[in-house]
């Protein structure tokens, strides 16, 4: 289901076609259709620019990352992602805002104590 996730710091690394080493952040990992995706962070030096992989099973039943090669899938991944990124910056706007709330209540009372 959309909007479902599930928080994670791990960090991993994965190999190109080249065999080059490239280490990632999972920041998320979000659930669309019945399908699992890892939201992937390189590391700050490298860019900021989100890496998505469907999240499948080996033979084994191990978790394997899995490039995705639909187009029409991908987009509906990102467009996901994009809602939680804009859901998580309107809650925060709302909690500064209580916070800045509750900062103008504590200066009234003190000048009123005054």
């Amino acid at each position: 289901m959309p909007g479902e996730q599930e928080e994670r710091e791990d960090v991993i690394v994965l190999t190109d076609e080249e065999g080059k080493e490239h280490e990632f952040t999972i920041v998320d990992v979000i659930e669309v259709g019945e399908r699992e995706y890892a939201v992937l962070l390189p590391p700050e030096e490298e860019g900021d620019e989100a890496v998505i992989l469907r999240i499948d099973k080996d033979g084994d039943g191990e978790d394997i990352f899995v490039d995705i090669d639909d187009d029409d899938e991908y987009d509906r991944v990102a467009e996901a992602w994009d809602r939680l990124l804009d859901e998580e910056d309107e809650a925060w706007e709302a909690e500064d805002d209580e916070d800045e709330d509750e900062e103008g209540k504590e200066a009234g009372k003190e000048e009123d104590e005054e």
